[in-house]
């Protein structure tokens, strides 16, 4: 079960994140305006707010996993929202980046 809710909380973590920045990215590089801007200010704070939930105590270890789920979400994002077509490089290195989230969150540890 905490498996599988760390997981959930590092998706909703990356659509708060991925979507803030891309909602501040629309806002000011896309001329959309201060609506855009302060949706995405709100969405990265939730982003801050979901990653305390996360069942490790340590801050360092979650934010460095996250930091996998973020290159792999990115991808993901622009496939869905911007039409971005990843090559094999993209996806082999948010690959790696996945395992190493797997390795960093979930490899078995002493006491």
């Amino acid at each position: 079960m905490t498996v599988s809710r760390s997981i959930v909380l590092f998706v909703l973590a990356a659509l708060a994140e991925i979507g803030g920045a891309w909602l501040i990215w629309q806002g000011v590089r896309e001329a959309r305006g201060w609506l855009w801007i302060g949706a995405g200010v709100l969405a990265l704070g939730a982003y801050g707010f979901v990653a305390t939930l996360q069942p490790d105590a340590h801050f360092g270890r979650i934010l460095a996993a996250y930091g996998g789920v973020f290159v792999a979400g990115s991808l993901l994002w622009g496939m869905a929202v911007d039409g971005f077509r990843p090559d094999r490089y993209d996806v082999a290195g948010a690959l790696l980046c996945l395992v190493g989230v797997a390795v960093i969150m979930y490899a078995p540890r002493a006491g």
